[in-house]
C-alpha cells in the first residue's frame, strides 16, 4: 500500500480527541468523588463508568477492524475482476 494514500488525522486533531477524554474522565471522576453520598455508591459508579469506557473502547477498534478487513476483502476482489477482465481482453 501506497504510504501517500493513507489518510492520517493532524496532531491538532489528535491532540484535542486525547485532551477531551482526559477531561471528560476528570471530570467525571472529580464529581463523583465530591458528590455527597457513601462510599460503595461512589465505587459503584466509578465501576460503571470504567466499564463504559472499556466497553467503547473495544467496540470502537472492533468496528475500525471490521471495517479495514471489508476495504481488504474489496480490494482482493477487485484485483481478481480486474486480472479477469484483463485476460478477457487479451
Amino acid at each position: 500500500m501506497d504510504e501517500s494514500t493513507i489518510q492520517r488525522h493532524s496532531s491538532g486533531w489528535l491532540f484535542y480527541v486525547k485532551a477531551a477524554f482526559g477531561i471528560s474522565l476528570g471530570l467525571m471522576i472529580l464529581g463523583i468523588v465530591w458528590l455527597p453520598t457513601d462510599l460503595w455508591i461512589k465505587g459503584y459508579l466509578v465501576m460503571g463508568i470504567m466499564f463504559v469506557v472499556g466497553s467503547t473502547i473495544t467496540l470502537a477498534k472492533t468496528l475500525r477492524d471490521d471495517h479495514e478487513a471489508r476495504r481488504l476483502i474489496n480490494r482482493i476482489s477487485d484485483a481478481r475482476t480486474e486480472r479477469l477482465l484483463k485476460e478477457y481482453t487479451d
